[in-house]
């Protein structure tokens, strides 16, 4: 079936035997090839990898031998792949870019097509429009080579991205202090790519791991979909009471996101996990750099930036805006609200697995469980409350959009209205700090209704406010 292929944050996510078949997956690699190509990068190695969704080995390889065919060295992995790791492969391998067959968090009948640019970040609004002009309409205008005959000829090469991946951790987590712990750890890769990597790198000391949904099970059974937040982590966060961890560490279906519970088996939702992270690295590490966050996630942030004296910059929703705000500034750290967080010194690119590695080595430096971690953050910049609803919608977009438009409110939930953001979405700043936030997704017909507050009793009030505002009761 020939479709138009549109690219959103990431690429091009459809549905399995619907849109999402082989001739489309060959159509987005040979734009993306004709894009790379044009760019200069002609004759140069790329790298591709695959998540455990249905088929994804079997879609990787058909985008392999489209850029075999274009004369590009293509490193596959040799199994299915953590998407940081993938990144980093980018780099290591020199590569001009890189093509990653996976939808993330997405429900299990999807898959994805996403891109990455030489430094392993997501690529910019701009060129992901570029890449999207030049897919063929058709298949007469695609190269193939047959992939035994593109392996034998040295065109496409399978490698084992972990160890070079590891050394790479292992310069920036302590990893044996982690091991001597004594931590009781539980992990919930959500049958994806993150299983197997945390016992993997703490294996070997005091510290102990319990691991769950760790095989491949394309369906996600147990959970709506791979995404690192309630309810699908409800099964975790059970486990971690009955396992009496200290904490769960939760890595969504690509393992680019982190979701977290405390020893209570209570949710911290990412906005806290966030804030943890930064001010780990400020105040316990001692570093000094920018702050990169999208519009959707906390303004603890700007607090600690105010506090620490860095600069803080805000972009629109999604690491196509992050990672190349991150280049720009050299920034500390990045982020966005879904879970997804980039650290300097690595690649500007969402990294689950290292995300968890440096909360569990803030639980060990300053001798707190998560719950303790967040009555400190609490400390300097005040209790934050954040909720989010996601709702399927009918109609025209342009008509809700102007219906938002004109709703000018004055207060929201008894809070005063400062102004209204129309970067990425409708985002109306509250006077508390605070905020709500109106905006469709990138990948779905679905819209999405944010809010953070310092009112712990508002924030029912204020979602419902934001659906009311959007016309959806």
């Amino acid at each position: 079936m020939l479709t138009k292929i549109t690219f959103g944050t990431d690429g091009w996510r459809g549905s399995i035997a619907e849109d999402y078949t082989f001739l489309n997956v060959r159509r987005c690699a040979q734009g993306f090839a004709n894009f790379l190509i044009e760019h200069g990068y002609e004759k140069e190695s790329v790298v591709i990898g695959y998540d455990k969704r249905f088929l994804s080995e079997k879609f990787a390889a058909a985008a392999a031998e489209v850029m075999a065919a274009n004369n590009f060295r293509v490193f596959l992995t040799n199994t299915a792949t953590p998407t940081p790791v993938i990144s980093y492969s980018i780099v290591e391998k020199s590569a001009a870019g890189g093509i990653n067959i996976t939808a993330s968090h997405n429900p299990p009948g999807d898959n994805g097509f996403k891109v990455r640019n030489e430094f392993g970040g997501a690529i910019d609004p701009k060129n992901l429009k570029e890449i999207e002009a030049r897919i063929p309409a058709n298949e007469d205008n695609i190269r193939r080579i047959p992939f035994e005959e593109a392996q034998t000829a040295g065109k496409i090469v399978l490698f084992d991205p972990a160890p070079a991946y590891i050394k790479q951790i292992q310069d920036l987590v302590d990893l044996e202090m982690l091991r001597q712990a004594g931590l009781k750890i539980c992990v919930d890769p959500m049958w994806g790519n993150g299983a197997g990597w945390f016992p993997r790198l703490l294996a070997g000391g005091k510290t102990t791991i319990t691991e769950i949904h760790n095989q491949r099970n394309p369906l996600f059974p147990g959970m709506l979909r791979p995404e690192p937040i309630p309810p699908n982590v409800n099964e975790g966060l059970q486990t971690t009471i009955e396992s009496k961890s200290d904490v769960l560490i939760i890595t969504d279906g690509d393992a680019d996101r982190l979701g977290l519970g405390d020893e209570n088996g209570v949710f911290i939702d990412q906005l806290r996990v966030f804030a943890l992270l930064a001010y780990y690295f400020l105040e316990v590490k001692g570093m000094r750099g920018a702050i990169v966050k999208t519009l959707s996630t906390t303004t603890m942030l700007n607090k600690l930036g105010k506090i620490y004296n860095v600069p803080v910059y805000e972009t629109g929703v999604g690491f196509k805006y992050v990672a190349p705000k991150m280049l720009e500034t050299h920034a500390m750290i990045g982020g966005e609200e879904s879970g997804g967080y980039a650290f300097h010194g690595h690649v500007p690119e969402r990294d689950g697995i290292l995300a968890g590695l440096y909360i569990l080595e803030m639980m060990v430096k300053l001798k707190e469980k998560p719950s303790q971690l967040i009555e400190q953050l609490f400390k300097v910049v005040g209790a934050h409350y954040y909720e989010r609803i996601d709702t399927p919608f009918h109609g025209d977009r342009k008509e809700i959009e102007q219906r938002i438009l004109n709703s000018k409110p004055s207060q929201i939930a008894g809070i005063a209205v400062t102004n209204l953001d129309t970067t990425d979405g409708y985002k109306f700043n509250l006077e508390d700090g605070g905020w709500l936030l109106i905006r469709f997704s990138g990948t779905e017909s679905i819209i999405r209704v944010y809010t953070e507050t310092t009112y712990s009793d508002r924030v029912k009030q204020i979602l419902q406010e934001g659906l009311k505002i959007a016309g959806i009761e």
